[in-house]
């Protein structure tokens, strides 16, 4: 019975031995943890669902490479479900209680600015995947963002309308966060691309009828109308321009450029123009395109992982996780390190664009972020004239 004792603990510390080198390298650190905080559920989930989804697929492809300096990567995510108040206690936890080095999100805007002085406070890198210029713009020394800034999304709108002639326009804007800054741009850029705002109407987030705004931008005979929103108030917009017969273009802000918005849409959406990260156009863009490669990537990985159609939100996730992992590397997990590393990152191409930070600049990216699209047969267009 002695020998057999023997005999089996022997067994048990080989099996152990080799068990313990089945282990993957990346195992044997404590892993780096990364705070997520998206929009998961409610009103704004086709942008939170695919950032999210994105974030895990990039973690997942850091770990199977090794890791980040033979660290595994950890995502501690949660659903703000697009409630500033939520998305405060979330980043709450994710910085007092589960430790996390950075934070990438929020999804929108107004839930970015409500958590901003939870990141400085505590002194945690944040990269929102929200629009709104005033997230990054005055500078501030913990934020960044990865989503095209809305001065660039006006500044393509108002020059593919001076180009095709529109002088007059129309505009009707969300009653939130992003869509006072989206109308601040509009206002105030109009004038240097010769263009005049004849009639300003807005909208709130969850009204299901624009006819009256309609109605009084129509009498002010604008060229074009502009409705700066994410969904679903600038579909009901589109159908509702279309049941009025206002025969005149619709553009869209960069904030409804997915699939999600096309299914709302519907018939409306024919003909809408607006203005989007590259994605939604990759293969119809030029060979020499330093994107071009990087996006046809990331959408072959997204969708084979996912079975859903990828829109560029998801991108702005993907492109915070490759920005701090390269952050990351050699920082021993300190967060000013971090900090001080994404400040320095020039010419990393990712899936929103070229990132160029600097001290002066937290969003990195210029105008050649964006291109103009139409929505033709329920397909993006890519506009080039």
């Amino acid at each position: 019975m002695r020998g057999m004792g023997r005999a089996l603990m022997k067994m048990t510390m080989t099996g152990l031995l080799i068990a313990g080198l089945c282990i993957p390298a990346v195992a044997a650190e404590e892993a780096y943890k990364v705070g997520g905080i998206f929009s998961v559920t409610g009103p704004a989930s086709f942008l939170g669902d695919p950032e999210k989804r994105s974030l895990e697929m990039v973690v997942d492809a850091i770990n199977e490479a090794g890791g980040i300096d033979g660290r595994p990567v950890e995502a501690v995510i949660y659903d703000s479900e697009g409630d500033p108040g939520k998305a405060r206690l979330a980043v709450g936890k994710l910085i007092s209680k589960d430790r996390v080095l950075a934070v990438i999100g929020p999804s929108r805007t107004p839930t970015t600015l409500a958590v901003i002085p939870l990141a400085e406070q505590g002194q945690v890198p944040l990269v929102s995947c929200a629009a709104g210029i005033q997230i990054t713009q005055p500078v501030k020394p913990w934020v960044f963002k990865t989503a095209q800034s809305d001065v660039l999304a006006v500044a393509a709108i108002y020059d593919y309308m001076k180009k095709h002639g529109v002088k007059k326009v129309g505009i009707l804007t969300v009653s939130n966060a992003f869509g006072e800054s989206g109308k601040e741009q509009l206002v105030s850029q109009a004038s240097s691309f010769g263009i005049e705002v004849v009639q300003e109407e807005s909208f709130g987030a969850k009204d299901t009828d624009m006819t009256p705004q309609l109605t009084k931008i129509r009498k002010a005979e604008p060229d074009a109308v502009i409705c700066w929103g994410t969904n679903p108030g600038p579909a009901v917009v589109a159908k509702n321009m279309k049941q009025m017969s206002m025969d005149i273009p619709l553009y869209q802000s960069h904030g409804v450029a997915s699939p999600k918005f096309v299914e709302l849409a519907g018939e409306a959406a024919e003909g809408i123009r607006l203005p989007t990260g590259k994605i939604l156009v990759a293969e119809q863009l030029p060979e020499d395109d330093p994107q071009r490669a990087v996006l046809l990537d990331y959408i072959k990985n997204y969708e084979a992982r996912t079975s859903m159609t990828v829109s560029g939100f998801g991108g702005y996730a993907y492109d915070a996780m490759h920005l701090l992992a390269k952050a990351m590397e050699g920082s021993g997990g300190d967060r000013q390190k971090i900090r001080d590393a994404l400040e320095a990152i020039q010419g990393h191409v990712g899936v929103s664009g070229v990132f160029n930070f600097s001290p002066e600049e937290h969003n990195g990216l210029g105008p050649e972020a964006f291109v103009m699209v139409e929505i033709r047969d329920g397909k993006w267009k890519l506009l080039t004239d």
